[in-house]
């Protein structure tokens, strides 16, 4: 029988406990970004702030927030606070609103993102003994690497197909037996339309679970994503500018996995 969490220790920390682990966390970082980024520290003495401020969570109030505009300002490299050594990996976002931003990752960072994404597919109902196919895309965007790299830490067999090629899509989730789905949820009714098409009925599958994200989606299309596979669609509320991701899930208290249940 799967163990009910993935993370038992931080999942059902008590409030008191988990406050205490977020004020030492959130101390930290301050100390680190003033000590090592040279924007936030011009941005906390501008503010007449100190890290050594911050001395429960409610003085939070009393730090500077990061905006969008800042991220694109200091393009690629200016709010890294690691020495560019350290960095084993960089994504990028489209861009399309004015310059991309950058995501550089540490070899630290990317075993914590695959750590936090494997806590998301587990509430979610993902286990060690389902095939997934990651219909994210992979490259530039950051979010396909992390679906991946959390279901690998549970011990899934990973289809990476990446999306596109819809046709091919269903062919192999029909041969391989997939029973998870990864992707954004309007490519997910996408893949719906189309298995329509070609007489392919997802609900006499093996499919029972879906982990969509990566953009904006309705209740309805969630219920239309449930009616049309048959199978339990869960949001993983992601976003780039803040990795990793986390999960808003209505069976994430349940345990073993859930087996074709209803919307919410």
């Amino acid at each position: 029988m799967s163990k009910k969490f993935w993370d038992e220790k931080h999942e059902t920390m008590p409030v008191e406990e988990m406050e205490k682990f977020q004020l030492k966390s959130l101390q930290d970082t301050l100390k680190h970004v003033y000590s090592n980024v040279p924007f936030y520290k011009k941005k906390f003495d501008e503010m007449g702030v100190k890290p050594d401020d911050c001395k429960t969570l409610h003085d939070i109030k009393l730090f500077p927030f990061s905006y969008k505009n800042d991220l694109r300002d200091n393009y690629p490299f200016g709010l890294c606070a690691v020495p560019m050594r350290q960095v084993v990996r960089i994504h990028a976002s489209s861009g399309t609103t004015g310059k991309p931003i950058t995501g550089p990752y540490t070899a630290k960072d990317l075993d914590d993102w695959a750590e936090c994404m494997a806590r998301t597919l587990y509430a979610q109902g993902i286990r060690d003994d389902d095939i997934v196919q990651n219909a994210y895309g992979y490259g530039l965007f950051t979010g396909g690497l992390g679906f991946h790299h959390g279901a690998l830490k549970i011990g899934c067999a990973v289809v990476p197909t990446s999306s596109g090629l819809t046709e091919r899509q269903i062919i192999l989730m029909q041969d391989f037996g997939v029973t998870g789905l990864m992707c954004t949820p309007t490519y997910a009714l996408t893949i719906a339309e189309r298995a329509h098409r070609m007489g392919v009925d997802f609900k006499n599958s093996p499919l029972r679970v879906g982990s969509f994200g990566a953009e904006p989606w309705t209740v309805a299309m969630r219920e239309e994503i449930h009616n049309q596979l048959g199978i339990a669609a869960h949001e993983a509320v992601c976003s780039f500018q803040e990795n990793p991701a986390n999960s808003r899930n209505p069976l994430a208290t349940q345990s073993g996995s859930p087996s074709r249940p209803g919307p919410e």
